[in-house]
Order: C-alpha cells, then sequence, then structure tokens
C-alpha cells in the first residue's frame, strides 16, 4: 500500500498541498483580529460559491451533519409543517432531525436512484400547507442531482421557506441560493470544497430567522444561529471556540476556488465525471443513475456481480492506495460510490484510479485492460464542454 491514500470516494476528498500547509499555520485565539479578519473572509468566498448575498454565512463548527441540523432547528419548532423530499439516505436524515425539532413532518419519498419529481412536489405542498420544504440537492447515497430551481419556484409560489443541502454540489455544480429565494443553505468543507472534513459552510438569508415565536426556544444551544451570529457578525460575542485550523484550511480551499473561478471549476468536475465513467465503462460496470440525474462529483455503479464487492474496494485501498465507497441503506453491498471531488477531479486521479481498478478486477479474474481504461477516460476528458 502507499503511503498516501487517494480519496476517491464520496468524501472526504483530496486535499491540495496550499491547503495542508493553511492547516498547518501557527494559531491564533478566536477572538484575535486576524483571525476574525479571515472568518471573514471565508463568509465573502462562501456568498460566492453559494451565490448568496445573505449577511450571516459561515462555517458551522462541525461537519455537514451539523450544519444541516442547524438548518432544521432553527426554522423548525412545533406547530409547523416541513416537507422533506426523500430520494435517498441524506432526505431520510432530514426526515428524523424534523420529526427531533417537534415540526409535523409530511414525507414525500422517491425511488433510490431517482430525482425528486417536481410536478409531485406540487401536489404535496398543496395538500400539506407546509411551512418549509427541504430538499437535497445532490444525494450522496445515489450520485443523483434534483432539479431545486423547479422545486424552489413552488416553494415560492405556496409561500414556504426552502432548505437546500448541497453537501455534495457546492463548488462542484451551480449553487443559486438568491436565486432559489432559500432560506438556509448548507454544504460540507470535505467534497467540492477540497478541504478537510469539520465544517459546515451554511447560508442564512436574511428574514429566514424572523418568524420564530418568541416563546419558541431553538432545540440546540450550540446550534442557535442567532446566537452564533453575535460572534461571526460584528458584535464579536463570544459563542464558542472556533476551530481555527480547519478555518484557515477552509479559507484557503476557498482562495483557489476563487482563483481558478467558479465556471472553470465546474467545467473540471464535468470532465473528471465523464472520464471516469469512460474509464469504467470499459469495465461493464453499468451506472445505476440515468444520464440526464448525474452528479458530477459522485459516480455510483454496479459492482461486478459474483464478486465479493467489499473486498474488491478493500484491496484497492490496500494494495493500490485508492479509496472508494460501498452503497448506503437500500445499496448497500450493490453498490460502489466513486467521487470526482475538488482535487480529485482531475484527469491524473481518475486514470490512476481506473487503472487501479482494473489491476484489481484482473486478480479477481476478470478481463480488464488497464491501457484501454486510461485512453476511454483521456478522451471523455478532452471532449467534454
Amino acid at each position: 500500500m502507499s503511503e498516501e491514500v487517494l480519496l476517491m470516494g464520496p468524501g472526504p476528498s483530496p486535499v491540495s498541498q496550499r491547503v495542508l500547509r493553511a492547516l498547518s499555520r501557527p494559531l491564533l485565539g478566536h477572538l484575535d483580529p486576524r483571525f476574525l479578519q479571515e472568518l471573514d473572509s471565508v463568509g465573502d468566498n462562501l456568498r460566492l460559491a453559494f451565490g448568496s448575498s445573505a449577511r450571516l454565512t459561515f462555517p458551522v463548527s462541525g461537519t455537514g451533519s451539523a450544519a444541516m441540523e442547524a438548518a432544521v432547528v432553527n426554522l423548525l419548532w412545533p406547530g409547523r409543517t416541513v416537507l422533506v423530499l426523500e430520494n435517498g439516505v441524506f432526505g431520510e436524515r432530514l426526515t428524523a432531525m424534523a420529526q427531533r425539532a417537534g415540526a409535523k413532518v409530511v414525507r414525500r419519498t422517491y425511488p433510490m436512484g431517482s430525482p425528486v419529481d417536481p410536478e409531485d412536489v406540487r401536489q404535496a405542498l398543496r395538500e400539506s400547507g407546509a411551512d418549509v420544504v427541504a430538499i437535497v440537492q445532490a444525494e450522496t447515497s445515489t450520485g443523483v442531482k434534483s432539479d431545486v430551481d423547479a422545486v424552489a419556484s413552488l416553494a415560492r409560489e405556496r409561500g414556504a421557506q426552502l432548505i437546500v443541502d448541497t453537501v455534495t454540489s457546492l463548488g462542484g455544480m451551480p449553487v443559486s441560493m438568491d436565486a432559489w429565494n432559500a432560506a438556509i443553505v448548507y454544504s460540507g468543507s470535505q467534497k467540492c470544497l477540497g478541504a478537510p472534513p469539520g465544517l459546515g459552510p451554511i447560508s442564512v438569508a436574511d428574514d429566514a430567522l424572523a418568524g420564530r415565536p418568541e416563546t419558541s426556544t431553538v432545540q440546540s444551544w450550540y446550534l442557535d444561529l442567532g446566537l452564533i451570529a453575535r460572534y461571526v457578525g460584528t458584535e464579536r460575542l463570544y459563542h464558542h471556540t472556533a476551530p481555527v485550523s480547519m478555518v484557515f484550511a477552509l479559507g484557503e480551499a476557498l482562495r483557489a476556488l476563487r482563483e481558478e473561478g467558479l465556471e472553470e471549476r465546474f467545467l473540471r468536475h464535468r470532465k473528471a465525471s465523464a472520464a471516469l465513467r469512460a474509464g469504467l465503462g470499459e469495465f461493464s460496470l453499468p451506472s445505476r443513475v440515468a444520464p440526464a440525474d448525474l452528479l458530477p462529483s459522485l459516480t455510483v455503479v454496479t459492482p461486478p456481480k459474483e464478486s465479493d464487492e467489499a473486498a474488491l474496494r478493500r484491496e484497492l485501498l490496500l494494495a493500490e492506495g485508492i479509496e472508494i465507497a460501498g452503497g448506503l441503506g437500500p445499496w448497500k453491498g450493490q453498490a460502489w460510490r466513486i467521487g470526482t471531488m475538488g482535487e480529485g477531479a482531475r484527469l491524473g486521479s481518475v486514470l490512476r484510479t481506473v487503472q487501479a481498478i482494473a489491476r484489481v478486477l484482473r486478480r479477481d479474474g476478470r478481463s480488464a485492460s488497464p491501457a484501454a481504461a486510461a485512453q476511454a477516460a483521456t478522451s471523455a476528458w478532452e471532449e467534454t464542454q
């Protein structure tokens, strides 16, 4: 096994040397004006990535699931109704959090591997009278993208607030918080942004928190956005000890994103995804998702039949130094999830991955050519726009 593992699963993704250097910067106090200046810079660059003008835009001190929970507990309370659109494991997680917040939860479920159906959402909104709609733009358990534009339009028509999970999309495909008129959009640091895991970027519309009754307290003190705003905003009132080194790392990753440009970043993810799929196509590993619904950051395929898929993944990790992931939920044991995220969305990473998979398959007694896979991947990279 090589000393450094190439992370090509659904996250965390590879981290560049410049981000690692930022992670090792000397510590500052969380109230040091130089650190607060960096925190402000992170907020500015997150607004760019989110397509947001919201003042309260910052990294939650916790992973993407912490940002998810912050969104849920600040917008939901007993007496509110939320329509949760589930087409995978992370939609189900939204439901579980919403139930704990005491809201009335209306679930609309869609088959694994399929996107949310906007026409069904229209009917569900009409029937439920929901105050809030929650949707996952990029479902990490299946590699499926859903049409947030259409759902956002329906939520606006009904006067419902919108929560959007962009954990596996932010930095890899367009996110448009202002255009969606979303109340809260959140993500994670460790996927397309190319930073280590541990922070949950979030953007909160300026009027999103205004409707909460004075008699209703946010379920979580730590994730109460009203309290946190007094620290990340102009008051600088102590709330908790921010993870200073993680903020440095995310700040550097976001500077790299700004330097590259959003459109170039999105193109690179599309090219990497196309290259990966072309390379895997040489092994007859079928996609579990229709072409129109594919994410540029995550490809989900059916592993070789009559083989121990977990054993193959383990060999890929231990013998080849490359990590991919298995399926979640109903797809456990029936899927491989392979990421093209952040620094992993580069031709070199894709070539190394498809050639390594070819070698593992050959050792499993299957016909697989590393050279053919590499050629197919390179051609797809060059042809994708």
